[in-house]
């Protein structure tokens, strides 16, 4: 059986030299900020952001919410973020159940951006009535909206209205490099002009375990005490710091390879021209392949799971090799299909050939 898994990024597993960067690793206890891998790792980061300080992190759940608390730190305060983001849709809300922030959410336009006029309908006036307005949240790239890049015009727009309206901004930049190597310029660039970001070790940069959250020095020494109370002081961490250093050093340049790879997934999916499974080829523009079906003909649950099976047909339309390809289903009409390192084209070719056979199976 041939296994081609397009679940997640998350799903990469680290590199040789990650491993042998383990095992070598020189440790302390990084709650007394006494681990110098950890704090090589952090340093390294925050160079590459443009900012002062980082903090390691293990997930980016908790540099989401470390964040957001870190800002937002009386109860009775409001962020806003798109309606299609992660730190709304998949964090169970933490910064409603930890902090008493309630989310305010914006209408998130195709590309992942938002109506920015839209949104500073959104920020609160000081009327007593109503939570205080305290953070603005976007994610890049966009997940829910098929890894899309947002503009640095747009960005850079936001910015300013944050000025004007003496807001912070973060940036829920999991996959920060993918934008920067879509876009061609460094990180850094993209988050100018925000407050805070978090960014993922271990996704398509594959290391094991990971996030790393970004600003000022007094910023981060606040985010630090959050991350002890809330159970993320890993101690002898270097161990597994050590493979982000591999990951932010020899992992960011290959993730051209991903795109590529995933245009041509898409470009495959599009070809077969079937009314039923629509592609915006034109707007893939990172790792994220995202598809729109029509629903009332393809379950997406149905459809992922005939990608994992192995009739007799397909074997022996396959030359008799087994081909399990692993999907998402992303709600009633859109299945989500993510590359990472792992992924040859060569896969991408075998996995096209057994969507072929499952998509010809829906007779228009």
């Amino acid at each position: 059986m041939i296994d081609i898994d397009f679940r997640s990024d998350t799903l990469t597993k680290p590199t040789d030299a990650m491993r042998q960067a383990m095992a070598n690793a020189v440790v302390g206890d990084d709650v007394y900020q006494e681990d110098p891998t950890v704090k090589e790792l952090e340093q390294k980061s925050a160079k590459m952001i443009g900012m002062e300080a980082a903090l390691f992190v293990p997930s980016g759940v908790m540099s989401n919410l470390i964040a957001v608390l870190t800002h937002c730190n009386t109860r009775g305060c409001e962020m806003i973020t798109g309606n299609k983001s992660h730190m709304f849709l998949y964090e169970q809300t933490g910064v409603c159940q930890f902090g008493g922030v309630s989310i305010n959410t914006v209408h998130n336009l195709p590309d992942g951006t938002f109506d920015l006029e839209e949104m500073q309908h959104h920020i609160r006036s000081r009327d007593l009535h109503e939570p205080t307005t305290s953070l603005i949240c976007v994610e890049n790239t966009h997940n829910k909206c098929g890894g899309r890049v947002l503009p640095l015009s747009w960005l850079d727009e936001l910015v300013e209205i944050g000025k004007k309206c003496n807001l912070p901004l973060h940036m829920d930049g999991a996959r920060i490099y993918n934008a920067s190597i879509y876009l061609g310029v460094p990180a850094k660039r993209i988050v100018q002009g925000f407050s805070s970001v978090s960014i993922c070790l271990s996704k398509g940069l594959g290391a094991p375990v990971g996030s790393l959250l970004h600003g000022s020095r007094e910023f981060i020494e606040r985010a630090r005490r959050l991350r002890k109370a809330l159970g993320g002081g890993m101690r002898q961490c270097g161990v597994i710091a050590a493979a982000g250093i591999v990951a932010l050093d020899s992992m960011i340049e290959r993730l051209a390879e991903d795109h590529a790879n995933g245009v041509a997934l898409a470009k495959g999916i599009a070809a077969l021209n079937h009314p039923y499974f629509k592609v915006d080829v034109k707007n893939m523009q990172t790792n994220i392949l995202v598809f729109n079906v029509e629903p009332s003909k393809v379950n997406t649950s149905e459809f992922c799971a005939k990608l994992q099976e192995n009739t007799d047909d397909q074997l022996t339309a396959l030359g008799g090799k087994g081909v399990c390809v692993k999907a998402v289903p992303f709600g009633a009409s859109l299945i989500r299909f993510v590359v990472n390192h792992h992924i040859t084209p060569e896969m991408i070719e075998l996995a096209l050939q057994k969507i072929t056979l499952v998509v010809n199976e829906y007779k228009i």
